[in-house]
């Protein structure tokens, strides 16, 4: 058994009795007048003799108390939790240590017991409850120990108020953990989120080249050559190709000599494409298809979602779709386990009313679409899907009907080819006839506009839904009018009356 029995000297206990003191002062600085308001003196009547009274000590505070006769030993059942000091004989002080309980004994010198005092040493919420009030006007904040918590209750204005309580007591105690806010807002305040998704997309496609095709009876020669990736159809007329590839065969040839014999290099590529481009002479067939195109295109991808939601509570918003993603494989069957993943244009925030209307809001916003860069395929030939994202999320404070702007998302691509017969294609000016340029270039801008609002609930009646009025046209109408709706227009207003007089009730 644990047993502390000690009289200490008198100068040591002025010590303990100072010590006590200026834990008191630093528990609650610039609150010492009010703390010290609450229980600091107990004194026991010989009536309470052998009897046990309850303590409450706050922690890191002292309790001076009077015993009705002169004590010989003092039993402290936990010392860690609270200490017991004698100053004279018949004074002792109680500090509290830790929180938790225990409870002390108090013997005169034939071993009688005089007191017995049981211990609850807490958190002092005094100072804190205080606090609390001084620093928000009006609120009604209770502030309890439970254990080694702290619980706030009560009611405040706004749910700002709220969080700004359950700073204060996490200040004080240092360890927010440990602080359990029960406090409820006279009025949940709501916030209407108004939101604008714009995606622009500016696409420049350029070709300009000349394709070719040889096909010989004899097999002499075999080919074709095109652009690596079409942007358009085949534009080609006989005609024109024939005379420009004559034209350049006399050019290559230097007059009207035999090419092959100008140009033994390539002499039957030579002798069939200056035959006659686009026709067929000697069972050899030369086609040619000009493709030249320019094309430049802008799309615009909105959306408008509008979201409410409670101060401190968060709402979503998607605009897309889902798609398989293999997670695993079962074991017994061997079929692949799926989970889905979304993609589109999402949103999501989460707003907190702050004082003076002011709202403080979290928002994440993200444009995500479907590609094949990345894609993977694992065993079964099942293919994966790869996603270009871009995300943005951030924290501004607004006030009500302020907005929000998330832009620079960009996302730019460039694509350039040349393809052509070797040799001739790179021949100056006149090799442009046996090559073919392509090149594209997209460019995406995703710019996001949100626009937070303080609203309150409204009557049914005050709302209109999209179909009001809405009623089919008779077949008819429908028919002969070609009409969908059978009310397109409204009425004029009532004319007011002409009457001057007096009408309703007669006052005597």
């Amino acid at each position: 058994m644990n047993r502390l029995s000690r009289i200490l000297a008198p100068h040591r206990s002025h010590l303990a009795m100072l010590a006590g003191a200026a834990l008191l002062t630093v528990a609650a600085p610039g609150l010492a007048p009010q703390a010290l308001a609450q229980q600091s003196h107990m004194s026991i009547s010989p009536a309470e003799l052998s009897s046990s009274r309850d303590v409450a000590l706050g922690l890191g505070k002292s309790l001076v108390i009077d015993l009705p006769r002169d004590a010989k030993d003092v039993l402290v059942a936990n010392p860690t939790v609270a200490d017991a000091v004698m100053r004279t004989a018949r004074r002792a002080y109680l500090i509290g240590m830790t929180v938790g309980q225990t409870n002390v004994f108090f013997f005169d010198e034939a071993g009688r017991q005089i007191a017995v005092l049981e211990v609850n040493v807490a958190r002092d919420t005094h100072a804190i409850g205080q606090t609390i009030r001084q620093l928000i006007p009006g609120s009604q904040v209770k502030v309890e120990a439970a254990a080694d918590n702290i619980v706030l209750t009560g009611s405040v204005r706004t749910p700002a108020d709220a969080k700004t309580a359950a700073d204060i007591a996490a200040r004080y105690i240092g360890e927010p953990e440990k602080v359990l806010n029960m406090i409820s807002s006279a009025g949940s305040e709501q916030v209407h989120l108004k939101v604008t998704i714009a995606e622009v997309k500016r696409s420049v496609l350029k070709q300009l080249g000349v394709n070719l095709s040889f096909l010989g009876a004899n097999n002499r020669l075999s080919g074709q050559i095109s652009n690596p990736f079409s942007v358009n159809g085949p534009i080609s007329d006989t005609s024109v190709v024939a005379t420009l590839g004559n034209a350049t065969c006399r050019a290559l040839a230097g007059g009207d000599y035999a090419p092959g014999e100008i140009i033994p290099v390539v002499p039957d590529l030579i002798s069939n494409a200056c035959s006659n481009l686009g026709g067929a002479v000697d069972g050899d067939l030369v086609s040619a298809q000009i493709r030249a195109m320019e094309q430049q295109g802008l799309m615009r991808v909105l959306a408008e979602p509008t979201l409410s939601a409670i101060s401190g509570e968060t709402a979503d918003f998607l605009a897309g779709g889902e798609f398989p993603v293999i997670t695993g494989v079962d074991r017994d069957t061997g079929a692949p386990t799926l989970e889905f993943k979304q993609f589109g244009v999402a949103l999501g925030f989460t707003p907190v009313v702050q004082s003076g209307g002011r709202i403080s809001m979290k928002v994440r916003t993200e444009a995500s679409e479907l590609s094949n860069e990345g894609a993977v395929t694992i065993a079964n030939g099942y293919a994966i899907p790869g996603l270009q994202v871009r995300r943005a999320e951030t924290t501004v404070e607004l006030p009500s009907g302020g907005s929000l702007v998330l832009a620079g998302l960009i996302q730019q691509e460039s694509r350039q080819a040349f393809n052509g017969v070797p040799g001739l294609k790179d021949v100056p000016i006149l090799g442009a006839l046996f090559r073919s340029r392509d090149y594209i270039n997209n460019e995406t801008e995703l710019v996001v506009f949100a626009t937070p609002y303080l609203v309150k609930p409204v009557a049914a009646k005050e709302l209109t839904r999209p179909d009001k009025n809405l009623a089919p046209a008779s077949d008819p109408a429908a028919i002969l009018l070609g009409r969908f709706n059978r009310l397109y227009g409204v009425g004029g207003a009532t004319p007011t009356g002409g009457y001057q007089g007096q009408v309703g009730f007669i006052v005597e």
